[in-house]
């Protein structure tokens, strides 16, 4: 994977961006000066800290006393929602949009911040109505429409929690979800919209709410006009509860390190990993970080195309930009339906500035060539971002030409739903390798070591490891402060456990392999799953491909790799025994799949990850176990 060529950013985007106002500001000469001046973490953090504003002044910005347990800006009173919307009321950005949302049938809404304000308050008051108060649990089960951000907004804006479940998600998982959040109040619609079809949301809520005798109340937003039960004393349609409520609601002041959301995250063990985030450390992470990495300016249609129900729409469709007063495209469809340029005719309509994607996505686009891209006019993006796994450099280069116009930088992104924000990224001052996240964010230190948790060389497969607490960090996992130690901390103590396999180059730039749980140990050699894939990729005649390793009597693991290949390639042995040639010329024979499959899909979930999980559960003959929330 590993790729010297440097794509320098234009002289422009440097001497106009953000990070560099902020270095001009400090008096510092360049990025290297930068990275070690920001490891002051008193210093660099608070300076971000101080642009949001606070009820009360932090005593302390981090305290480390009981560490892995850190805590940050001790003593300080904030509440996100102030931050996002009732601070800009003061301002022209009171009449500025915040949301343009496009549903998938084609309505097109407009949200200013005023309108986006007023909406958070009457429901915020509503769920007063229903008894929500400081520390309680609200599940949401929602589409990708505006009163999802509204509804995350409300709980945050009065102090309650929301666990957001991914609307793809089955009955048992949303129960599972309720069950162990100990939810009141779940917010569902009656149903969304998804590749032309109504998915019944109401339906997969009423099975979970029937084993989960904690959840009183289900507010239903009517969406999709599909019929739906309501439960009598327990079920209220959303504009009959919001019916009469003010408008105004002023916000719960929030200690620093109160509770903001849990969301869950898939645990090795199979049971979910309810992951806390609280009010200011997290603010003051996410701002910052989209304020740089992406250099958002007032005029710019920012667009993450990710969905809510992961960490991505947290921070960077809610929360981050709406802290940083940004315009932001929302839609709530599938990005290839009805046909595979929606995402083009979107972007040329509303002149989007800014799209931040998944490298999924990106192959995806790939597959349908290059004529639907060409169709329309994308002159108007000024920044590319990638998300959610490691970028073949193949899809890097595609995604550079066909939709940067050969000349945008692309910032690929390294983060978690534990992290919290970006961690390792470019900014637009870094030069870029095609493929490789670069280096740590300004404020974060990580590495690479070893096996036995020594520093691994340049060029040296190893564990990635992150070396000094950040503020939007996780705080624990809700409920089990034991496995939060066990998992993140105790592997190398005083060093948190990505879980991912890295290499980092003699240039100090961060190439991701994969998950940890998705390397290959074939005959003593550690192979990431990416890495094959990645080989595979880069043949003219493949979309895409998952790889997997199958036991072997002698190898320990041989390397299975499911491929999709491009619109009219023909199926062959053929072409299966030159891919496999292929890959052992592009990493080695080492690295040779055992056997190829040809799939016309792969297992997805919703939001583009491809589940390497089930295919390894149906090679093996096992049980692929709760597939409801796959797209295909």
């Amino acid at each position: 994977m590993a790729q010297e060529e440097l794509f320098h950013p234009p002289k422009d985007l440097v001497e106009n961006s953000n990070i560099k106002a902020f270095m001009d500001k400090h008096g510092i000469a360049d990025l290297d000066a930068l990275l070690e001046k920001a490891q002051d973490h008193d210093w660099y953090w608070g300076e971000q800290a101080r642009e949001l504003e606070w009820f009360k002044p932090w005593d302390k910005v981090l305290d480390d006393s009981k560490a892995p347990f850190f805590k940050w800006f001790t003593g300080g009173k904030f509440n996100i929602v102030h931050n996002c919307l009732d601070r800009h009321m003061k301002t022209d950005v009171k009449d500025k949009i915040a949301y343009i949302y496009e549903s998938e049938p084609g309505e097109v809404e407009r949200w200013t911040y005023e309108q986006l304000h007023k909406e958070v308050n009457k429901f915020a008051n509503a769920l007063k109505k229903l008894g929500v108060k400081k520390g309680d649990r609200v599940t949401l089960f929602m589409p990708m429409i505006p009163q999802n951000p509204v509804a995350m907004l409300a709980c945050a804006k009065i102090g309650a929690v929301h666990s957001v479940v991914f609307s793809g998600f089955s009955a048992g998982s949303l129960r599972d979800r309720l069950l162990d959040a100990d939810s009141k109040v779940l917010i569902t619609a009656d149903g969304a919209y998804r590749r032309g079809k109504v998915v019944p949301l109401k339906h997969n809520a009423d099975a979970a709410m029937a084993e989960a005798p904690c959840c009183k109340h289900c507010i239903v937003f009517k969406r999709a006009g599909n019929e739906v039960p309501m439960t009598e004393g327990r079920d209220v349609w959303w504009h009959d509860l919001v019916e009469g409520a003010s408008d105004e609601c002023e916000p719960e002041p929030m200690d620093s390190e109160d509770m903001l959301y849990m969301l869950y995250t898939s645990g090795t063990t199979g049971k979910p990993k309810g992951i806390v985030h609280v009010h200011g450390g997290y603010a003051v992470g996410t701002y910052s970080t989209l304020k740089f990495v992406f250099d958002l300016k007032p005029d710019d249609v920012y667009w993450c195309a990710a969905d809510i129900g992961w960490v991505t729409g947290h921070s960077y469709i809610v929360y981050a930009p709406l802290m940083n007063g940004a315009t932001s495209i929302l839609y709530e469809g599938a990005p290839n339906w009805p046909e595979p340029d929606r995402l083009w005719q979107i972007i040329a309509r509303e002149k989007a500035t800014i799209l931040y994607t998944s490298p999924t996505a990106i192959r995806m686009f790939m597959r349908f060539g290059e004529d639907y891209p060409k169709k329309h006019d994308l002159s108007s993006l000024r920044l590319l971002g990638s998300v959610g796994e490691p970028i073949n450099p193949e899809a890097w280069r595609w995604y550079r030409e066909n939709i940067g116009g050969g000349k945008l930088q692309i910032m690929d992104t390294w983060w978690q739903t534990e992290t919290g924000n970006f961690m390792i990224s470019p900014l637009p001052i870094t030069p870029l390798k095609a493929g490789s996240a670069t280096r740590p964010l300004p404020g974060i230190k990580a590495d690479v070591v070893t096996q036995d948790g020594q520093p691994a060389k340049p060029g040296e497969n190893g564990l990635g490891v992150l070396l000094k607490p950040w503020p939007a960090m996780l705080r624990t996992i809700y409920g089990d402060p034991d496995r939060y130690v066990q998992t993140y901390w105790s592997r190398f103590p005083g060093k948190y456990l990505m879980g991912d396999s890295v290499m980092k180059d003699s240039d100090g730039y961060f190439w991701f392999r994969g998950r940890v749980d998705e390397v290959l140990n074939v005959a003593g050699h550690r192979l990431g799953t990416a890495e094959v894939e990645s080989a595979l990729v880069a043949h003219r005649d493949v979309a895409e491909a998952a790889v997997i390793g199958v036991p072997h009597p002698v190898k320990g693991d041989v390397p299975k790799a499911y491929v999709t290949l491009k619109v009219g390639v023909e199926k062959t042995d053929a072409l299966k025994d030159e891919l496999k040639k292929w890959v052992g010329d592009q990493i080695g024979k080492i690295a040779q799949p055992d056997s190829i499959e040809f799939r016309d899909k792969l297992p997805k979930t919703r939001s583009g990850k491809i589940m390497r999980r089930l295919l390894k559960a149906e090679a093996l003959g096992q049980d692929v176990g709760d597939t409801s929330t796959l797209e295909e």
